[in-house]
């Protein structure tokens, strides 16, 4: 992993799409780091000492909807119970409890973490996206991230101009009573990401 590419990487000008795509590369960029934390923890200190990190603010004007932040990364997962185990129990993090939505076609378990949440997503019913994903990837793995928005509505409108295409026409109502909707991962640097209303 280059880490000082990653610490120096900055936030470029840009439409509102293009701040939906820094968020992807940062959930990327720290999916890739998790698993090497243990051998340069000395070395991200020493870095974040040593490097500044300059954000440049997007140019567009203020505008009709607003992006919010980073609501949960979505894990699919063969097994919910083991899943929530697993984080319930060996990591010790709170968990809700098991929420089925039909119209998504998923069952969803949200983990709590200070600054965000996982979602863990299994499969409702024969015609599941979900369990067209596992067919893919037998032992589960990163579904989708979800940002949060302040008018879907609006930001579905101007991301259409921005040929940024979403997979359905109108929001539905998602696993936190708000709506949702999601756009295309082909248009989101291979990503799948979830929009979801909420107040900023």
């Amino acid at each position: 992993v280059e880490l000082c590419d990653w610490w120096r990487w900055r936030v470029l000008e840009g439409s509102r799409s293009s701040q939906i795509l820094t968020m992807i590369k940062t959930a990327h960029c720290l999916i890739q780091l998790a698993p090497h934390l243990s051998r340069i923890g000395c070395g991200i200190h020493r870095l974040i000492h040593s490097t500044t990190v300059t954000w440049t603010q997007p140019s567009f004007p203020s505008a009709v909807w607003k992006l919010g932040s980073l609501n949960h990364v979505a894990i699919a997962t063969p097994d919910l119970k083991k899943s929530t185990a697993l984080y319930r129990d060996v990591l010790g993090a709170e968990v809700s409890d098991i929420q089925a939505l039909p119209d998504h076609g998923v069952y969803t378990v949200f983990v709590k973490l200070d600054n965000a949440k996982l979602e863990l997503l299994h499969p409702l019913g024969e015609n599941s996206p979900i369990q067209n994903f596992l067919n893919k990837n037998k032992t589960g793995g990163i579904h989708h991230i979800c940002i949060e928005v302040n008018d879907i509505k609006a930001a579905m409108k101007d991301l259409k101009e921005q040929n940024i295409r979403c997979l359905s026409n109108e929001p539905k109502i998602g696993a936190h009573g708000k709506p949702v909707v999601f756009l295309h991962p082909k248009d989101c640097d291979g990503v799948l990401v979830e929009l979801e209303e909420t107040k900023l």
